[in-house]
């Protein structure tokens, strides 16, 4: 049983051009140089850069105590006298607000800060261990229950 199509209007249209598309195709590759472009390799973006770790602290600023909050002051204070001795090649401190449930369920929102540290895998023993001691110390001196973070991998290229 032969099949037979009918095109018209639209119809008619839309084949014609899949069809120019068609047989134009072949002429445009022929204009590279004979070669048809390729796609770039998935792992293009994967190299650039090198290995490091990315490491987010975030810091609350309301005291449970009820004591006044952590100021901007105290808080670059800390990180002049904390944090850029340990990693003095740069940082990122943004500000924010945050919330979580404190030990005692009761739900916190607080002005905050989100500091940001880049650092090289092949130091991440090292760094880790100043990092636990920045989160420590703040936790002591401005009476926190927690700081929170979040470490993952990076590639970067300054």
């Amino acid at each position: 049983m032969p099949l037979t199509l009918t095109l018209t209007g639209p119809r008619l249209a839309l084949a014609a051009t899949a069809a120019a598309l068609a047989i134009g195709a072949p002429t445009a590759y022929a204009a590279l140089d004979g070669e048809r472009p390729q796609p770039a390799p998935a792992t293009a973006t994967q190299s650039r850069g090198e290995p490091y770790v990315e490491t987010h602290l975030f810091f609350g600023t309301e005291r449970p105590d009820g004591g006044p909050a952590v100021t901007d002051k105290q808080f670059m204070r800390f990180v002049d006298t904390e944090v850029t001795p340990g990693f003095p090649d740069g940082l990122t401190i943004q500000q924010g607000r945050g919330q979580w449930r404190d030990g005692s369920g009761t739900i916190e929102r607080e002005r905050s800060y989100e500091l940001i540290l880049l650092y090289p895998t092949a130091q991440a023993g090292r760094r880790d261990k100043l990092i636990e001691e920045i989160r420590s110390d703040y936790e002591k001196k401005f009476a926190q229950e927690s700081v929170g973070r979040l470490d993952d991998r990076a590639r970067v290229d300054f």
